[in-house]
């Protein structure tokens, strides 16, 4: 997209020439015209090289006198000096058969144009086209047709659609120029007829939007830079052209909201410049004309009010795109895409209307899933309640792996089946998404878990990428329900020498929760017993352990142990600590107690004999 708007552009060297963009490079070089300074800018014939066009103070006052009769002097002196040049060029046979007028010829011309067509003075209008070559011819049509979308009136239709007829009957041919421009020019009028702000105002929130989507976008830095920077310039000279105009109709900084009659108006001119441009226009224009108006869109979208795309402001542009999309336009999928990917939720529901009343297939199940990848919530909720989106499952696994909550629980409570859920649960386990996890767990039926509890683990061994946390942590919630079950699942899994169980995923099931790990932990408990009674039959510290009260030496021996059962939470144990704990539980006289379920009533049993306070502070920790 970002290219396409700098075909739209231009290159440098072009621009230099087009009056429109001079006329906008005034308010950059800080020229700043009062009200009275401002009839001076438009009717006092400048020094060489000037580029005054129009100020950025007040309105233009068409029945100043000093306007009208300014304008027309300017005009019989730019009319007489191209005659004397024609001639001159004439005699030097130089010329061939096609007028060529000076950069400053030109510019002027486009000035003193630009004035006319803003004061809808059409007869100056008409003689300057006369004077017109080739290139200014096209200069004309591209300002004619950026100023039908601030037409009121059915005499201002009237005398735009005859200025364009004459501009190309005299030879103007740069349809696709005018068509991207106008295009985008429309874009950025409606929706700044959306917002509340200023229109300088307006550029900063531009600017700053632009920024955050090259920054969202993949390529070369530098590109990204450059291709920024042209696209900004281009957003800025629409924006200071719309200010241009809503000053003309004294609107000062601000943009009036266009009637349901305007909006036709503006319509019906458009439509008779695409029938008077005919077959000069390709498909391939219509389609770059369609990214052109939605590009802007793309940018503005987190001002819109919700419901902006059915109201009076977004018509002129779902008008506009209709027509590209009757003329040939082929690319609403990928620009609905793009809306998607960026949350522009209101130019989604326009796409949407678009295809529907022209019978056009969108994506929308992929486009869910790029609205969910960048967390576009409301763009989300538009593709499911108006697009009709179903496809949750992928979208939903990618959430759960990256760990987005938000998207995560939007999906759950909007309703998904028990088996999205499951492979949901199974992409965050494997993705040691502990929270998300957690989340889902109680969500998916216990029946669910019970049928799939082998899949789900060798899954997320498979694709854990190094990590079994959440491995661990559907082993330590007794994501089974019962201790028994998954006590002898995880042993199943160790046990197996099937080679689609990851090997990593093995030796941690065997080393940790497997039946056999449980028997180590009993030896493991037994040899640690027998350290701490040699340490205090034959300990040489200076500190003789025997002395010291029960507790504190109960907390000597299984302090570490109880601090470890502690930091692995959950509601079971590994088989490995349930064996230590056992053996260490055993040897306080409380019985051989091997039950499976009785991993955190052993804890209890153990801090019962430690220290209060040691219990309080490890509880902590």
């Amino acid at each position: 997209m970002e290219e396409e708007m700098v075909s739209v552009v231009g290159s440098e060297e072009n621009n230099t020439e087009d009056p429109v963009f001079v006329a906008m490079e005034t308010e950059v070089n800080g020229i700043d015209c009062s009200r009275n300074e401002e009839i001076r800018c438009f009717t006092l014939e400048q020094g060489e090289g000037s580029n005054v066009v129009f100020s950025r103070e007040g309105p233009l006052v068409r029945n100043d006198s000093r306007l009208s009769s300014g304008c027309c002097c300017s005009v019989k002196k730019l009319e007489s000096r191209v005659i004397a040049t024609d001639s001159e060029v004439g005699k030097n046979e130089k010329s061939g058969d096609e007028k060529k007028l000076s950069k400053q010829d030109r510019i002027e011309l486009g000035r003193l144009f630009q004035g006319a067509v803003s004061s809808h003075d059409w007869d100056d209008a008409e003689r300057l086209i006369e004077l017109a070559d080739p290139q200014t011819l096209n200069d004309a049509l591209c300002m004619t047709l950026d100023s039908i979308w601030f037409l009121n009136t059915q005499q201002e239709l009237h005398g735009i659609t005859g200025l364009i007829k004459n501009i190309i009957a005299n030879g103007a041919y740069d349809f696709t120029r005018a068509a991207l421009r106008t295009s985008f020019l429309a874009s950025c009028v409606s929706a700044c007829q959306s917002r509340t702000m200023s229109l300088a105002d307006t550029v900063t929130v531009m600017a700053q939007r632009l920024h955050e989507r090259l920054q969202e976008c993949n390529g070369d830095e530098v590109l990204k830079a450059e291709a920024g920077a042209k696209v900004q310039k281009f957003t800025e000279w629409a924006l200071k052209c719309i200010g241009f105009h809503s000053r003309c109709q004294g609107n000062k900084d601000r943009v009036s909201n266009s009637s349901a009659v305007e909006i036709q108006l503006q319509l019906s001119a458009f439509k008779t410049f695409l029938d008077l441009a005919g077959n000069h226009l390709t498909g391939k224009d219509f389609t770059e004309a369609f990214d052109a108006a939605c590009f802007p869109l793309t940018l503005f979208s987190s001002s819109f009010d919700p419901g902006w795309a059915s109201g009076i402001s977004a018509t002129a542009i779902q008008g506009l795109l209709g027509m590209l999309v009757e003329g040939g336009a082929d690319n609403v999928n990928q620009c609905f895409l793009e809306a998607s990917r960026f949350g522009s939720t209101e130019l989604v529901r326009i796409l949407l209307q678009i295809a529907q009343r022209n019978s056009l297939d969108v994506d929308v199940d992929l486009a869910l899933g790029f609205a969910s990848h960048y967390c576009k919530i409301g763009t989300m909720e538009c593709l499911v309640e108006e697009g009709n989106a179903i496809a949750f499952l992928g979208p939903l696994m990618r959430a759960a792996e990256r760990g987005c909550m938000q998207v995560v629980d939007w999906f759950v409570k909007r309703g998904c089946r028990d088996m999205e859920l499951c492979l949901a649960l199974t992409a965050a386990t494997s993705s040691s998404q502990v929270d998300i996890a957690s989340f889902l767990l109680p969500h998916v039926p216990q029946h669910v878990l019970a049928a799939l509890s082998i899949e789900i683990l060798k899954a997320a061994g498979e694709r854990s990428g190094g990590s079994l946390d959440g491995v661990a942590f559907l082993l330590r919630s007794d994501f089974l329900g019962d201790p028994a079950a998954t006590y002898a699942v995880a042993d199943s899994i160790a046990r197996s020498d099937d080679e689609a169980v990851a090997p990593e995923l093995r030796s941690f099931l065997r080393e940790h929760w497997s039946e056999s790990a449980f028997f180590d932990g009993l030896t493991q408990g037994r040899e640690h017993y027998m350290n701490i009674v040699r340490i205090l039959k034959w300990g040489g510290s200076p500190i003789c352990l025997r002395d010291l009260p029960g507790p504190l030496r109960l907390a000597i021996a299984y302090l570490p142990l109880y601090r470890e059962c502690i930091k692995a939470g959950g509601c079971l144990l590994s088989q490995r600590l349930r064996g230590q704990l056992v053996e260490a539980v055993s040897r306080l006289g409380g019985g051989v107690l091997d039950e499976v379920n009785q991993g955190r009533e052993l804890l209890a049993v153990l801090e019962h004999h430690l220290p209060p306070f040691l219990v309080h502070t490890s509880s902590i920790a």
